[in-house]
């Protein structure tokens, strides 16, 4: 069963990562690495079935590929900076293309001693890739790429370790030979890396893996469970059904994109066939985004053609009206027309497309800018400006007057947060992850904070806390970080104050 589970798990990850959109010349070599893989454990397999010669050809074709394939693959993952190279892939090549010919068309491969030393010739390659990985983590900076690298280093040596204690089975102790799941599930943990670089820390390499791990046990419970009341056989044993269960849960996503690949040909019209439940919810609400920016400009001018015959009509009689009373009545008409109209632009503001006008720029100087706005107002009673603007930030490709509306709505919130005063702080920060550099924005006031209830609902449209506001004001700005393709998140402690955090990648 384990060696199944080692053949099944390669050409799982080979299919995945050739079906991929994105074939980067690392993903192509890694699957090559599965593929041979996948072929020796395969035909290790179905020798240990049926004793047929052609199996054992297949095992040992597919060990002598692992070679030059592993080094291949180093070569790619480290670029320019390996210790191997082009012509250590060509040696590795020949080596192996000499001992398959050894084993095809001589009897050399009877003797004793050839698979020790075809086992010494594998060790000493995979030895070499991995002492090619540790001169790559010495080399390199401490950085989010030198930590990514340090945890393969860590995985690769503790799958030897552990595999390694499947000798003791040699030696009289009782070890199950599992060196074949070990291995399994470094191929799995290397997928992870290779393919998903915007995950740096340990710990989300491991929430990942937790989320596999409970998919998989709940499909191997549940079959259990299900065999157990209804089955007239006996129940297999539960490794070996929770083998299964991890071989179908990775599988589903490849197997998916295969269909979805066969079906694109025979049925082009069913593009929705394979849209989940929470996809269609996605793309209702694009739908419903579209409908919103169709209707909101009907809707504002069929709003404010009235307001404007109201606002004529009470300006008129304010100017003929001698009365006091009936002056402040059509004071408060004019008033709050003009609020009407304020609540009508910011639903426009809210509903209308972007159009980005994108240069790069520096996000300091943009967040002076604001800073000399909110200076020149007379809302800063008691409120103390701290600014830790960073000089080493990257330059972002950004809409510099949208951003200022940013930062602006934020900070205005933050000084209504703190009617008795207070200090607001202005940061930015650089961010280095496996996306590329990016920059950090953040806000903080020391005002009467959020609500933990009312904090998950602020970036939502006509959401507010306040008596006359209209909760479009970080929707809006939700919506432009977004259309820069940055994010925004907040936190808050109540009687303790609020910060805002804003991410923007980098412009290179």
């Amino acid at each position: 069963m384990e060696i199944f589970t080692l053949a099944t798990v390669s050409l799982i990850i080979f299919v995945s990562l050739i079906i991929s959109k994105k074939r980067e010349p690392t993903h192509i070599s890694f699957a090559a690495v599965c593929l041979v893989l996948f072929f020796h454990s395969s035909g290790a397999f179905l020798y240990d079935i049926s004793a047929q010669d052609v199996w054992r050809i297949v095992k040992d074709l597919g060990l002598l590929a692992i070679p030059p394939c592993t080094v291949q693959f180093t070569v790619s993952l480290f670029s320019r900076d390996s210790l191997l190279s082009r012509r250590d892939i060509v040696s590795t090549a020949v080596f192996s293309t000499l001992f398959a010919v050894v084993a095809l068309f001589t009897s050399l491969d009877e003797w004793e001693y050839f698979y020790t030393f075809l086992s010494m010739y594998i060790g000493i390659t995979l030895l070499i890739c991995y002492v090619s990985l540790i001169r790559y983590i010495r080399r390199r900076p401490q950085s989010v790429e030198r930590t990514r690298m340090v945890y393969l280093a860590v995985a690769c040596i503790s799958a030897a370790i552990l595999s390694a204690f499947e000798i003791l089975s040699y030696l009289g102790f009782s070890f199950p030979p599992v060196s074949n799941i070990f291995v399994a599930v470094l191929l799995y943990f290397v997928m992870i890396m290779i393919t998903h670089p915007h995950l740096p820390e340990l710990h989300e390499f491991m929430a990942r893996a937790l989320i596999v791990s409970i998919i998989t046990l709940f499909a191997a419970i549940t079959f259990i469970i299900v065999v157990g009341l209804f089955g007239k056989t006996g129940t297999p044993p539960f490794t070996h059904v929770l083998l299964a269960s991890f071989i179908i849960v990775i599988a589903i996503e490849p197997f998916k994109l295969v269909l979805q690949w066969i079906f694109s040909y025979i049925y082009p019209e069913g593009k929705d066939v394979f849209t989940s439940l929470y996809a269609f919810d996605e793309k209702l609400e694009k739908e419903k985004s579209l409908l919103l920016e169709e209707m909101a400009p009907v809707l504002a001018h069929e709003i404010r053609n009235p307001l404007g015959s109201i606002k004529g009509a009470a300006q008129y009689l304010r100017s003929e009206s001698s009365t006091g009373g009936n002056q402040k009545l059509l004071d408060v008409i004019l008033e709050e027309v003009d609020r009407l109209n304020s609540v009508v632009s910011q639903f426009l503001n809210y509903a209308k497309p972007y159009s980005l006008n994108l240069k790069m720029q520096d996000v300091n100087q943009i967040i002076e800018k604001a800073i000399s706005i909110i200076a020149a107002s007379d809302r800063l009673d008691n409120i103390a400006i701290e600014k830790e603007l960073r000089p080493d930030v990257p330059l972002v490709y950004v809409d510099a007057e949208q951003m200022v509306q940013v930062i602006l709505n934020i900070a205005l919130n933050a000084v209504e947060a703190m009617p008795a005063g207070g200090t607001l702080i202005f940061r930015t920060s650089r961010i280095d992850s496996g996306d590329g550099e990016a920059v950090g924005i953040s806000l903080r006031d020391t005002g009467k904070g959020i609500k933990k209830e009312d904090i998950k609902n602020i970036f939502k449209p006509f959401f507010t806390t306040k008596e006359r506001g209209v909760g479009l004001g970080l929707a809006i700005c939700q919506k432009i970080i977004k259309s820069h393709g940055g994010n925004i998140r907040a936190k808050s402690i109540p009687q303790q104050g609020s910060i805002f955090y804003i991410r923007l990648g980098a412009s290179h």
